[in-house]
């Protein structure tokens, strides 16, 4: 039996990944965000922003690692495993920056599907940029949307994640999947 996957996902700075880190310390198998390592990595070789600089060569490295992320989680023992951000959330980015894709993004889209999928809204009192994170607070709004159209299209059920503390949030997550 395959585990459930469930991604968590919403645009920068809306607390996914602090709901990840809640889920992990609360003893669930999570898979953390990898744009991150990818932009680090970019920057080791010179390359500032490397989604900014070459957006498909960004998303490229996404898709190859989040599709890994899929297939571990799939061969987990537990029943079932978080992720931070799933493959149609690459889709979202390059509509969000008004870039084309190739088509094996959406065959990985509809090959790669998730069991559930939470949202989080854009929440300007969490709101902080850093060095990974070049978006504005008006940028993440727009990002959310094409998330949130993203996931629509490969007809995901999103469920809202309400603003709240980030213990509440994972509580929400978790009851939401009767595990509480």
């Amino acid at each position: 039996m395959q585990s459930r996957k469930v991604v968590i996902t919403g645009g920068p700075g809306t607390g996914k990944s602090s709901i990840i880190t809640e889920l992990k310390q609360s003893g669930f198998t999570c898979f953390d965000e990898i744009s991150r390592d990818i932009t680090l990595q970019a920057r080791q070789n010179g390359i500032e922003q490397l989604f900014l600089t070459n957006p498909l060569l960004f998303s490229d490295k996404l898709l190859e690692g989040r599709k890994r992320q899929y297939f571990d989680a799939s061969g987990h023992i537990e029943p079932l495993v978080f992720l931070d951000r799933g493959i149609p959330d690459i889709l979202a980015y390059m509509d969000y920056i008004g870039d084309s894709y190739p088509k094996r993004y959406e065959e990985a889209c509809i090959d790669h599907t998730y069991d559930t999928v939470f949202i989080l809204a854009p929440w300007q009192d969490i709101f902080v940029s850093d060095s990974e994170r070049y978006e504005s607070f008006e940028e993440a709004k727009i990002i959310h949307d094409r998330l949130v159209d993203t996931y629509r299209r490969f007809q995901y059920n999103l469920i809202d994640v309400p603003f709240d503390s980030v213990t509440n949030r994972a509580e929400f997550v978790l009851n939401t999947l009767n595990l509480r």
